[in-house]
């Protein structure tokens, strides 16, 4: 059974519902991965993470925090209209290039997008069944993603990309792909190397094959599914005047199992660049990934070098690398260095960080050169490559639906999901398989991070709410912990039988917390059994697309609507639910 984007997001979305509620779910539009832009109520419960900053608080100051919520405010606005016209929207365009500009966007960029905002916009008649937000909204993504390198035309058709915006050079064993890394000191191109080879040693997606596929089969699969390409990659350490460059390459490559070629810091880098292809040649390497020499300024030395690298080698590729906290400089940056040495494409690093967010928009529009890869944090898996219709979807605070079940799909193999899922269905969830699924959120990122992908997330979280998620989480883990190995596998235990009440108040007490909030666990436990059991059969049900069965299903708490019928026979199948003493509440009342 195939983890495939219908069952991983309804997979994803009971795994958030995991979390105890307390009547604050979050109303939040249609999911962005079946492109509408229409809003449907939806409930998500939060989620949890034991990511912490220093001060113990969660860190919520993410990129495109400023901008997301400004377009939002711009959008809450914006009343009843039935046509769009110039005098309508003035004053909302007013205020999104205000946003933009706030943002760090390059001016230039900011009045283009303004501009074909306007010209989308002027004349069109407001659709049946939308609000004006919700289509002043749909344009200005249409014209965010072409901006970004995408193509709205696509999304139109009723197509869903799952394609990047641009893809890397393809080498063989005879002829190798040799891709120089530049930018300026600081810029975390020494680590974008190691990221980038570990990407193209496991993860790239191999799109031929892909293409040869089925269409309706390929159409289905996560990326992280698609078959790969598995290059043979060499990284070569031209970085010989900062100190321990080459040893800082030399152990990123030995903890992702590839070989780092060098010369020692008193070689010239156009000789090690050199030196590098030709041993690729000899050894069947398909790949080269140069890492070269960056300074603290543009400087006419550090360009010659980048020149004289390039005339020797001739690179298929020359990614620039540029600090995503630069704001629109780093798009003034890609002008510069395409224009003095010519490069391909730029690779944004420190994508998680809390700067604005002006640099992913205005790359494109400035140096004319598409963004390839994104780092997204820290550790050597966090580099993706770059979709323009998710970062879109980010920017105007509709989420990220896609990439979040990536983020699963990738720590989930396909028997644990079909497992877990036949489980769902049978409400045979249990106490073990809670732990698994809050270890999982845990494994996938930032907590404001990975909610925020969550559309209509982004405006309904606070400090003080991801730290009451946190807390109330801990302490169920502490009463799973507290529970024998033969209650944590047969949850009735402590829902249904006559024994119920004593356990929970011996569970209670050895997690250091009140009876009674023992019993508000056991009973929001049972309501999630309830609805994950209600969830997998509507999965089942004919003629119901994937991202939509997941809405229906989590709408209104995830209860279905009562089917239509005799309102005696209803009433009947109710009693028939009902159980005597020591049933439903448990605890022997």
């Amino acid at each position: 059974m195939m983890l495939d984007k219908k069952s991983s997001l309804a997979f994803l979305l009971l795994l958030f519902s995991t979390v105890p509620q307390h009547g604050n779910a979050f109303m939040v539009p249609s999911s962005s991965s079946c492109s509408s832009f229409v809003s449907k109520p939806c409930l998500i419960s939060q989620s949890y993470n034991n990511n912490k900053n220093k001060g113990g608080k969660m860190e919520l100051n993410m990129m495109f925090d400023q901008l997301s919520s400004a377009i939002g405010e711009v959008t809450k606005n914006f009343g009843p209209k039935k046509r769009m016209t110039e005098k309508t929207i003035s004053a909302a365009l007013k205020q999104v290039r205000r946003a933009l500009l706030d943002a760090d966007v390059n001016v230039k960029v900011a009045d283009t997008l303004i501009e074909g905002v306007k010209q989308r916009s002027i004349g069109q008649e407001v659709t049946k069944g939308v609000t004006a937000d919700q289509q002043f909204i749909k344009v200005m993504y249409d014209e965010l993603l072409d901006m970004m390198g995408g193509d709205s035309t696509v999304q139109k058709e009723g197509s869903a990309q799952n394609v990047p915006a641009a893809t890397l050079a393809v080498g063989s064993s005879e002829e190798p792909a040799v891709v120089l890394l530049a930018g300026l000191q600081g810029a975390g191109k020494t680590t974008a190397a190691g990221k980038l080879a570990l990407y193209l040693k496991e993860r790239e997606v191999d799109y031929d094959a892909v293409n040869a596929m089925d269409p309706e089969e390929s159409a289905q699969l996560l990326t992280s599914r698609m078959p790969t390409r598995k290059r043979k990659v060499l990284l070569a350490a031209a970085d010989v005047y900062r100190p321990a460059a080459i040893k800082q390459l030399e152990v990123l490559g030995d903890s992702i199992g590839v070989e780092v070629f060098s010369m020692g810091t008193e070689a010239d880098p156009v000789d090690i660049a050199a030196a590098a292809v030709k041993k690729a040649k000899e050894e069947g390497f398909d790949t080269v990934l140069v890492d070269t020499a960056g300074r603290q300024v543009i400087d006419a030395d550090l360009m010659d070098e980048l020149r004289r690298i390039k005339e020797t080698v001739t690179p298929d590729e020359t990614l620039l690398v540029v600090d995503a906290m630069t704001g629109q400089e780093a798009a003034t940056l890609t002008a510069s260095f395409d224009s003095a040495v010519g490069i391909s494409g730029a690779i944004l690093t420190k994508l998680d960080g809390d700067s604005r967010g002006g640099a992913a928009v205005s790359v494109r529009g400035v140096s004319g050169k598409p963004i390839k890869f994104v780092g997204t944090g820290e550790k050597t898996p966090d580099l993706e490559p770059f979709y323009p219709d998710r970062m879109a979807s980010r920017i105007l605070g509709m989420g990220d639906v896609i990439s979040l079940v990536e983020k699963a799909a990738a720590e989930v193999s396909d028997a644990e999901a079909a497992k877990m899922q036949q489980k769902m269905l049978e409400a045979k969830f249990d106490f073990d398989d809670f732990m698994k699924q809050s270890s999982l959120v845990a494994k996938m990122g930032n907590l404001a991070g990975v909610a925020k992908m969550i559309p209509g997330m982004s405006g309904a979280l606070d400090n003080t709410k991801m730290r009451q998620v946190e807390q109330r989480l801990k302490k169920n883990e502490a009463m799973i912990c507290s529970m024998t190995k033969k209650e944590r596998a047969n949850p009735e235990l402590l829902l249904t039988d006559r024994s119920a009440r004593s356990r929970v108040e011996r569970i209670a007490k050895g997690a250091g917390l009140a009876f009674e909030e023992g019993v508000t666990f056991m009973s929001e436990f049972q309501k999630m059994r309830t609805m994950m059991s209600r969830m997998q059969k509507q999965m089942g049900g004919p003629g119901i697309s994937g991202a939509d069965e997941a809405e229906m299903a989590l709408a209104g708490g995830g209860a279905p609507q009562m089917p239509a019928g005799n309102r005696a026979a209803r009433r009947r199948a109710k009693k028939g639910k009902k159980v005597g003493r020591g049933g439903g509440g448990g605890f022997g009342r």
